[in-house]
């Protein structure tokens, strides 16, 4: 007799890192509920719209810091990043370079930075935090030195009006199907960068690095690389939050992207995804954003105080981590009992 085929439903349920990405879309339909029931107009269709208009950021900054988590690693230069793409792409618009050129270069400087990080940590081996540090003072030195410390004028004073109100159509304010292009955008890089940590080679070197990186070694990963690529799609996905901060303003903000780097860690460890290393799915990331964004527009709706959202979301953060430490530790006892 052939082997047993086991029940679709456990199947899924046993994907790495799935129960705690579930888990996080429930407490997302619990938390939005909550809301909507205390405050009627959080269930108003341009309050979701606008929901995840605002929730897209937080989905691509932890996108980018889920691939550092799953490593073992952190990017404290994330935010600084985002910033720096902002001011850059804004300054050479308000120049009157075209916003494609603009974004490519503006591309190209966000990528070097993870390019060094990736040297930094997986070459040099220092400290991911220490490493990270360095370069989010440099990035956002580079974000007050472009414009000459000061924000740059509209970009609509450099390339024109109908070319900003292009640009910022495309990256905020416009629609297609009624969504606005801000959640497009991001759900269609989520998408790609899904497809690249659960189906191809490039994500299963990930997450080896993550979970045994002497192991991997001798797997024949090569640290060096895969940390280096981990550390592109963050700086990659700063860029684009960048440009997506510049389109919403209309102009750069030396200090955009601020402690955005924390953003991504909360989503990423509200959604499962391990900071220690090795363990997570990016759907998780999803959800995270979702959580942390619902919890700050019902707070916002009801009328609670700024204090009072950063700490619920400081306890739920800590939680999080709280409890995939005590989950390793129950798996690691199982292990040393079997």
């Amino acid at each position: 007799m052939g082997a047993k085929k086991q029940n679709p439903l456990r199947r899924f349920w046993g994907i790495r890192g799935m129960p705690s990405a579930m888990i996080a879309f429930v407490a997302w339909i619990v938390i939005f509920a909550v809301f909507g029931l205390r405050e009627r107009s959080v269930f108003s269709m341009a309050n979701i719209m606008n929901l995840l208009r605002s929730m897209s950021k937080y989905l691509l900054i932890g996108i980018g810091q889920s691939y550092i988590l799953i490593t073992g690693n952190i990017d404290l230069s994330i935010g600084s990043t985002v910033g720096m793409s902002a001011m850059i792409s804004a300054t050479l618009m308000t120049k009157t370079v075209s916003p494609i050129l603009a974004a490519l270069i503006t591309l190209a400087c966000c990528l070097s930075i993870g390019m060094i990080n990736g040297f930094l940590v997986g070459k040099c081996q220092l400290p991911p935090f220490i490493a990270t540090l360095g370069t989010m003072f440099c990035a956002r030195g580079v974000a007050y030195i472009v414009n000459n410390n000061r924000n740059t004028d509209a970009i609509a004073s450099g390339i024109g009006k109908p070319a900003a109100k292009a640009f910022e159509n495309f990256f905020y304010y416009g629609k297609t199907f009624e969504i606005f292009n801000t959640f497009w955008v991001a759900v269609v890089i989520f998408a790609v960068f899904f497809f690249i940590l659960s189906k191809t080679r490039s994500g299963r070197h990930i997450y080896a690095i993550g979970s045994n990186v002497e192991a991997a070694k001798l797997s024949g990963v090569s640290v060096f690389t895969t940390t280096t690529k981990a550390y592109m799609v963050s700086a990659f996905c700063s860029f684009v939050v960048g440009l997506i901060l510049c389109a919403q303003s209309g102009m750069g903000n030396m200090e955009a992207g601020l402690t955005y780097e924390m953003y991504g860690v909360a989503a990423g460890v509200i959604g499962g995804i391990s900071p220690l290393g090795g363990t997570g799915l990016l759907l998780g990331a999803f959800a995270g954003a979702a959580v942390w964004q619902t919890l700050e527009n019902g707070l916002n709706m009801i009328g609670a105080q700024v204090g009072l959202q950063r700490i619920l979301i400081g306890v739920i953060v800590v939680f999080s981590v709280l409890l995939d430490v005590v989950v390793r530790r129950g798996a690691l006892s199982k292990r040393r009992a079997a």
